[in-house]
């Protein structure tokens, strides 16, 4: 028996990903950035996430942030929260009109929905993440609320593509000890790291059939953030939740 009751009410998960389009930020963090880490100003950083609210439809206390770590620590809400939660890279909620936020700017944002049982989840998940494992815990914090693997859909967003994003040869080979998958040539032949495909071979292992890539690199693509090719940059955001409408 469910006992979720997002499950039984009218609910259907929705996700959103932004870019660098449209907003408030100025050079170089022009425009729509909704980072309030990286050195933008505050005000405009605030005034970007209000559009979001507004074009979601919620309220902007819904909207819940991390402060992200590349750890793979887990966050269940079920409230609207005060601010970023401290040390977390994933987001998992059950509430109907909570929306989950997880910046990025190379990493994957990850988005996570079951819509049988109503639990929806967002995952900062950049190399570190990936080999400390953030998104099995996401899993399993889904899980404890009811979410089967069987039902779940994954949105793997825009992040660097494995022909960009070159690493020394012993990082490639710690990553490639928890995902194979991970490792690839670059572009010039040396090691590399293609994270989307690392965490389809997780997501794969773990049982969740419906895997959906972003295929665009954040390197490549000028209309996306890269900290790899900017440096000093704003940062998009996956959205994920679950509508009530």
């Amino acid at each position: 028996m469910n006992t979720n009751p997002a499950a039984s009410s009218a609910v259907r998960p929705r996700r959103v990903v932004t870019d660098r389009r449209g907003g408030r930020s100025v050079s170089p963090y022009d425009s729509f950035n909704l980072g309030d880490h990286v050195g933008d100003d505050p005000a405009a950083v605030a005034a970007n996430r209000s559009r979001v609210a507004r074009e979601l439809r919620v309220g902007e206390e819904r909207l819940v942030w991390m402060d992200q770590v590349h750890g793979s620590a887990v966050a269940v809400v079920d409230a609207p929260q005060d601010g970023p939660l401290p040390g977390t890279d994933a987001l998992v909620t059950a509430t109907p009109g909570l929306v989950l936020g997880v910046l990025a700017a190379d990493c994957v944002p990850v988005l996570l929905t079951d819509p049988v049982a109503g639990v929806v989840a967002a995952v900062h998940a950049g190399r570190e993440g990936v080999r400390r494992g953030v998104l099995p815990a996401t899993l399993s914090a889904m899980a404890s609320l009811g979410a089967r693997a069987r039902h779940v859909t994954a949105l793997l967003g825009p992040a660097v593509c494995g022909a960009c994003y070159e690493v020394p040869e012993a990082m490639q080979a710690e990553v490639a000890a928890v995902v194979p998958a991970a490792a690839v040539p670059t572009r010039r032949g040396t090691p590399g790291l293609d994270l989307r495909a690392g965490l389809a071979e997780i997501l794969g292992r773990a049982g969740v059939t419906e895997v959906v890539h972003d295929a665009r690199c954040t390197v490549e693509d000028r209309t996306l953030f890269s900290h790899r090719r900017d440096g000093v940059t704003g940062r998009q955001a996956g959205l994920v939740w679950l509508d009530p409408a």
